[in-house]
């Protein structure tokens, strides 16, 4: 399988006056132009490296998903694919058409129509005006803007926009499709639309390459991918377990650790609130990670200010295509429905995780019964729970399972 994108030693670097430009005297113009034109080196002070000495290749019909805290580089990396930026460094080789949606403006012209709009972007793309007629009937039913069409788009709200954006750069057969987090601006079907399509792209042997905090998207979408921190390429490989790798860094750096609380006097009178969750004795030594095949014990804490009547408890682990992996109880557990008085409770529940690297959500409930079924509180775990390779085969995406469950095994020779 060929390379379509090859990525060397590839930098950028902005000046923070340029960020952060005002109103400048001719008095400051002639300062600088004099500092600047006699040579003298820019003060690192100023300098802001957006990338620096990135590496990395992408085979044709792959998928590559790209993580990181904002401000890692993710966006100014595809402005620089797309050549919306020159690199400050570096070489980048690209092979065929490239069909990008990134922040949402970007590529159309506000005086003119959508679809003025479709046709300019098409003629962009380098395809001729019968190939963008063959395409015209499915961009426009994707976007599901028919009602639209003639409006420029300076009039279109942001999701009207990104919907014929999106519509465009993915149906006029890019061999690479380059898309930023700018999903976020959909609602939930569509982006759900946008996700198949990107899927129904990479089977047909095209090349996508995919920003998201979305960690359930990504894992859906991507097979491999690359982690940024701080401009620099921090690991590239399986996308399951960069975004382990990526979890796990957030949660080393969340606020909720073992050693603070979240405020309890927070919680409303008449409620009752989940305030915090860390893992006991992982031997990962982070509250929220932990490594597979180990011992799981989750621990909450629930603040109630009333009395909660007939109580039972239960947690659910899923993976991120929504599978319930664990559904635990409390009375499966040997404890018994209870009334709880206003205070502060910890409870943990225990159960072994032969589960894949990746990052997995947890939900818990207070509820009871009966006279009837009433849920007290609902809770969705903050940051979510990252599990951990313990092996270094389990470092090939191939190597795992669904589960990771330890196997006896035996061979003998008949005599």
């Amino acid at each position: 399988m060929d390379s379509v994108i090859k990525v060397e030693n590839l930098s950028k670097k902005f000046r923070l006056r340029t960020l952060q430009a005002g109103h400048n005297t001719l008095r400051d113009v002639l300062a600088k132009a004099l500092k600047f034109g006699a040579g003298k080196k820019d003060d690192e002070n100023e300098i802001f490296w957006a990338l620096r000495d990135v590496n990395f290749e992408v085979k044709r019909g792959a998928t590559l998903g790209i993580v990181g805290r904002n401000g890692a580089g993710k966006s100014t990396l595809l402005k620089v694919l797309t050549r919306i930026t020159k690199p400050t460094a570096g070489r980048i080789a690209m092979r065929g058409r490239v069909g990008s949606l990134l922040e949402v403006g970007t590529g159309f012209h506000p005086e003119l129509s959508g679809r003025e709009n479709i046709f300019l972007n098409g003629a962009v793309l380098g395809m001729r005006r019968r190939e963008i007629e063959k395409k015209f009937d499915e961009i426009v039913a994707f976007s599901d803007l028919e009602n639209f069409l003639e409006t420029p788009v300076k009039h279109y709200s942001s999701g009207m926009y990104m919907r014929l954006a999106f519509a465009v750069a993915a149906h006029l057969e890019p061999e690479i499709l380059i898309v930023d987090e700018v999903l976020a601006v959909g609602d939930v079907e569509f982006q759900k639309k946008c996700l198949g399509k990107m899927n129904e792209v990479a089977e047909s042997g095209r090349t996508v390459l995919f920003v998201s905090h979305n960690a359930s998207a990504l894992q859906r979408l991507c097979k491999t991918g690359i982690y940024l921190e701080r401009g620099r390429l921090k690991n590239h490989g399986s996308m399951n377990l960069i975004l382990a790798e990526y979890q796990r860094d957030v949660n080393a750096g969340s606020q909720l650790n073992q050693a603070e609380r979240a405020d309890e006097t927070a919680v409303p009178e008449g409620e009752a609130r989940f305030i915090e969750w860390h893992l006991n004795d992982s031997s990962t030594g982070q509250p929220h990670a932990i490594y597979s095949r180990e011992r799981c014990r989750v621990h909450l804490t629930l603040v109630s200010k009333r009395t909660l009547p007939n109580v039972n408890f239960s947690v659910v682990l899923r993976d991120t295509g929504e599978n319930a992996l664990v559904m635990a109880h409390s009375q499966s557990g040997g404890v018994r429905e209870m009334d709880l008085s206003p205070g502060k409770y910890q409870m943990t529940f225990e159960f072994d995780l032969p589960a894949k690297a990746g990052t997995y959500a947890l939900t818990a409930e207070v509820f009871s019964w009966h006279p009837k079924v009433q849920i007290y509180e609902t809770w969705n775990s903050s940051p979510m729970l990252t599990v951990l390779p313990v092996l270094e085969y389990e470092l090939s995406e191939e190597s795992q399972g669904i589960l990771n469950s330890p196997i006896e095994f035996e061979i003998k020779k008949e005599s």
